[in-house]
């Protein structure tokens, strides 16, 4: 095998908790994470040049280090010992940047599970998510992906019932929000507010989609700027209007999601927010 490719799918956060700061710096986290259907492409070749190489269709994306794929395939050959001067890794991006969505620690996962397919070294997904501890908090779950409680820095996973079929309305709108800023900020407020995760643990398990969706949420969207707030509650509210059981922000943002029970009005959602959003996808879990 000289090359094959290999999904990459965005993740979605049905619930986000941040616990407390960690003396190593990082925060003590518990969420349900997601993964579903809209995914990036990654592609894996071998031959043709003498060094590792990384393309995309993105120009402003780095091609180097500092890309989460690139320093997924570093992490592997020092964990495998394979030699990647001969490989190259080309990423069709179709999750948005800077998304809430883990799009990067996708790729890095992808990059993972591509690998140990290409080199035939036959490490199990645990093995491998493992490996991308060292390369982003979000790269272990985005290894194993499906229905998953995450905790510590995100890396502490356990698998949970899987979310009932439905359909996921995603709308990223077209601002950036740091995360970095947003954790100090979080850092610097009282939360009035936090999920309950027990209570979607038990509707999960009960397979209970209603349940799940009245029990999404995220911390993150208490310490948002004000404006940015007011956008992601104005989208919130049109996903609810056209018949979401359920919104709530992914990750540190700025992407919302709407959890739906029927295509019809997911459709419809989604198309109404396209107006507005360019960034807005009909989704399924997976």
């Amino acid at each position: 095998m000289t090359r094959l490719t290999e999904p990459a799918y965005a993740k979605i956060n049905l619930s986000l908790d941040v616990l407390s700061r960690r003396p190593d710096g990082y925060h003590e986290l518990r969420m349900v994470m997601q993964s579903v259907s809209l995914h990036d492409t990654v592609t894996l070749t071998l031959g043709g040049t003498d060094r590792l190489t990384l393309s995309t269709n993105l120009g402003f994306l780095p091609v180097d280090g500092k890309n989460i794929a690139i320093a997924a395939a570093n992490a592997f050959a020092r964990h495998t010992g394979a030699d990647l001067s001969r490989l190259a890794i080309h990423i069709d991006k179709r999750i948005p940047v800077c998304a809430g969505t883990a799009g990067g620690s996708s790729d890095g996962a992808a990059v993972l599970r591509g690998l140990n397919r290409l080199y035939e070294t036959g490490l199990t997904p645990e093995m491998l998510a493992k490996i991308g501890e060292a390369v982003g908090s979000d790269v272990p779950y985005c290894v194993l992906g499906g229905t998953a409680l995450a905790e510590g820095r995100g890396e502490r996973l356990t698998a949970l019932t899987a979310l009932e079929p439905c359909y996921l309305v995603l709308c990223k709108p077209p601002f950036p929000i740091s995360t970095p800023e947003l954790y100090q900020a979080i850092d610097a407020i009282r939360l009035h507010c936090r999920p309950d995760t027990a209570g979607l643990l038990r509707a999960l398990e009960g397979r209970d989609l209603h349940g799940v969706a009245r029990r999404m949420f995220n911390v993150f969207e208490q310490a948002l700027p004000p404006k940015r707030r007011a956008v992601v509650e104005e989208i919130k509210n049109e996903l609810i209007q056209h018949g979401a059981l359920g919104a709530c922000m992914s990750g540190s943002g700025p992407t919302v999601f709407g959890l739906f029970s029927r295509q019809e009005a997911a459709e419809e959602a989604a198309g109404a927010l396209r107006e507005s959003y360019s960034d807005t996808f009909l989704c399924t879990p997976v």
